[in-house]
């Protein structure tokens, strides 16, 4: 899965414009207010950490979009996809919504579904300092791409099944989501082809074979969240994935068509797992509809 690794630092300071710590901003629309590296975890670890862009006037609440990384589960930070999505990142922000783009624990320190707690603990942190930051409480959407991908999807669809486990103990569970995108994010962990490898990244994930251990690959795969409840959803997906098979999106949409939860699927002609292909005018402006009309 996504394997761009970008370095970061751990300053931590709020500007406008532009950062020395942060290699994104630049790409960002002159003025954006940065706010970077808040623990919202209340604790030393290096991956309980978000930063937060927002746009440089805004007129009441702001819509937020929370930001999840790819890196099969094991690498990169909140600095990653950013760096090949610099159009739409700008677009959001030109757009009066506000960025929070958040790290979260490697499966390699903790197995599911820690990386989704810490991902529900983000969220909840973002919903709780709503006041400070200028948040519109009731217009919260989740973008992941690749492995931050099947973060956002499982943070969409689980959290109106009221599940403890994916929620650090004393997090508060009050906020929702209104509306999820998907970038060629995995649905169902039994369909790689290195289920049946302990050491793949989503045996890693699991800390066993997916097809070892189906219990806990249908616990961890999104598709078996899906309800009427749900979020609407954008799917994008590569043709030519290398890494997350275009099956898992369609599988993905699929199920929700049949939940009758409003979806669309985007497949992208001729595009790898992750990559510029995905930044176009095409791709871009369907994003951006399909969140203008969810924060309506």
């Amino acid at each position: 899965m996504n394997r761009i690794i970008i370095p970061f630092c751990f300053l931590m300071i709020t500007i406008v414009g532009l950062s020395q710590s942060n290699p994104n901003i630049h790409f960002f629309p002159m003025g954006t207010i940065l706010k970077e590296n808040i623990p919202y975890n209340n604790d030393a670890n290096q991956k309980h950490l978000l930063d937060i862009y927002l746009p440089k006037k805004s007129k009441g609440k702001i819509p937020l979009v929370v930001l999840i990384h790819g890196g099969a589960w094991l690498s990169n930070d909140k600095y990653a996809d950013m760096g090949y999505m610099t159009k739409t990142m700008a677009a959001m922000v030109d757009a009066g919504f506000a960025i929070a783009s958040i790290d979260y624990r490697f499966s390699t320190e903790a197995i599911f579904p820690a990386p989704l707690q810490d991902c529900n603990k983000a969220i909840s942190f973002l919903y709780d300092h709503a006041d400070k930051y200028g948040f519109d409480i009731k217009r919260f959407a989740v973008m992941g791409f690749s492995a931050g991908g099947h973060l956002a999807n499982m943070v969409g669809l689980s959290k109106n099944n009221h599940i403890p486990n994916f929620f650090m103990n004393g997090s508060s569970t009050t906020f929702s989501i209104k509306a999820v995108v998907d970038y060629y994010g995995p649905a169902d962990l039994v369909l790689f082809p290195t289920s049946n490898d302990a050491k793949s990244p989503e045996g890693i994930l699991l800390g066993a074979a997916p097809l070892d251990r189906p219990d806990l690959a249908k616990i961890a795969s999104p598709i078996n969240y899906v309800d009427k409840n749900d979020p609407p959803f954008l799917i994008i997906q590569g043709e030519k994935d290398e890494s997350v098979d275009p099956k898992q999106s369609k599988l993905l949409s699929a199920w929700l068509t049949v939940k009758n939860v409003q979806n669309e699927l985007i497949i992208v002609k001729d595009a790898p797992h992750y990559g510029v292909m995905f930044d176009v005018d095409e791709v871009r402006n369907k994003v951006m509809h399909f969140l203008k009309k969810q924060f309506e």
